[in-house]
């Protein structure tokens, strides 16, 4: 049987993650052509302006979700869990996880980049390096030390994920603790935590364009003919990450939770597409969540704890790259890094994505970590700076994966994942009239349950 969406498409509805596919292929042939045409107006009115206002509001409007959803998702998922033994064992689980898949990734981006030996001969003509500063590698001790938040209010106001992680939790635990004086608290954060996503979905309904005019904006600026001078960086870089994404990832899916990978990347197909257009993976969340929950069948208990924990601490794709470009810009300036070399960044990659947040370019940000610490030239990453922002949405797709990966065997483990769920191809779609119609609905509910007046 043919997916859900492509049974709507051929049916006269067009199902919301079709309207999003459709956008993002318009977007790239439209991006392309003004790449082309290159005209003063176009590129300053239309691109620069429309598609960058537009795509901007989207992007804020997915990140206006993520610190309210993941507040009363995961107080309400802690309260659901009911014991918090199982909560430090859905925690260990999930964070065993995601250091395991990403010791995984930044290992296969070595030995990839080391078969193929990207940077061989290559011309360092027409580098600027300006603007160019090293970051100093966090110690494992003030990463874990940071995590504990001084003001939960400006932890709030920041979006500093794992600070309010870990604050919800405490606040979790001490809903659990006062036991049935908690349950009014409780009942008021799942309707919070409902009335979140019902603003999920009213943001959803905008995303064809949005992610139009953030993938037009996007291939009008950069172009394909910055992929030509790093042509063995991106080939390398591309080639790993879609080795992870479709092999490792899956064959961990397969073996830890016996399910099958093909229904699982259709399922998450809609928060792949968000990712890709906005190279974030924190923006993201709410789609993430809404996939796992409601089309993969992950118990809210669970997802609201390991969607916004792996946003924040996974980097897989983010560790693929650090690989790749290291081995990249060690062949450029002739330096042999040695297995001593390489298990440094290893070690240093997989530490640095706990403490860094999802955000688009944060990849270059942990990269001069990464080099600082290996004695490659900071101004090396001048060389990957054009075709960063298109690596940066392939590599912020395989870290949203991983999230859902992660959550999903997770889930099965603890008896939280509802096969059924899972195993049926229209679970969770909704098209852009049921969307409206589920609106109106609401609204009509919501007026009968109004007093008259008097």
């Amino acid at each position: 049987m043919a997916p859900a969406w492509i049974r709507e498409t051929f049916n006269g509805e067009l199902s919301l993650t079709a309207k999003i596919a459709i956008g993002m292929t318009l977007g790239l042939i439209v991006g392309t052509l003004f790449n082309v045409l290159n005209i003063e107006f176009i590129n300053e009115h239309v691109v620069g302006g429309l598609f960058g206002m537009i795509g901007k509001m989207f992007v804020n409007a997915l990140k206006m979700l993520v610190v309210p959803l993941v507040i009363f998702s995961l107080i309400c998922g802690v309260a659901g869990i009911g014991d918090i033994r199982l909560l430090g064992r859905v925690g260990g689980r999930a964070f065993a996880l995601y250091l395991m898949t990403t010791a995984i990734a930044i290992t296969l981006a070595i030995f990839v980049a080391t078969v193929l030996g990207p940077g061989h001969g290559f011309e360092m003509t027409g580098v600027n390096a300006s603007g160019i500063a090293a970051k100093e590698a966090p110690s494992v001790w003030d990463v874990f030390a940071n995590i504990v938040p001084t003001n939960p209010i400006n932890a709030f106001a920041n979006g500093a994920m794992l600070q309010i992680i870990f604050y919800v939790i405490v606040l979790g635990i001490a809903v659990l603790m006062l036991g049935d004086r908690s349950k009014d608290f409780v009942r008021g954060c799942e309707y919070m935590n409902e009335l979140m996503m019902k603003i999920v979905e009213i943001v959803m309904n905008f995303a064809p364009y949005g992610v139009f005019c953030l993938i037009a904006k996007t291939f009008a600026e950069q172009g394909i003919d910055l992929f030509i001078p790093v042509l063995a960086y991106v080939i390398t870089l591309v080639s790993a990450l879609f080795l992870h994404l479709f092999v490792t990832l899956m064959l961990l899916l397969w073996l830890l939770a016996r399910l099958d990978p093909f229904k699982f990347m259709t399922k998450i197909r809609p928060a792949q597409i968000f990712a890709f257009s906005t190279a974030s993976s924190n923006a993201t969340i709410p789609i993430t969540f809404r996939c796992v929950t409601q089309r993969i069948g992950a118990d809210n208990s669970v997802a609201s704890f390991t969607v916004p924990f792996g946003a924040t601490i996974n980097m897989d794709g983010t560790a693929i790259m650090q690989g790749v470009a290291t081995v990249f810009l060690a062949n450029v300036y002739g330096i042999e890094l040695g297995v001593f070399g390489y298990l440094t960044v290893i070690g240093l990659a997989v530490l640095a994505s706990i403490g860094t947040a999802g955000v688009p370019g944060v990849g270059l940000v942990m990269l001069t970590m990464v080099l600082n610490q290996v004695g490659l030239p900071i101004e090396g990453i001048a060389l990957i700076l054009g075709v960063d922002r298109l690596m940066d949405m392939i590599r912020t797709v395989v870290n949203i994966t991983g999230d859902a990966v992660v959550s999903t065997i997770v889930a099965k483990q603890e008896g939280k994942l509802d096969v059924a769920v899972f195993n049926d191809p229209d679970a969770g779609v909704l098209t852009g009239d049921e969307l409206e119609i589920d609106l109106e609905a609401e609204a009509a509910l919501a007026d009968a349950a109004r007093p008259p007046h008097d």
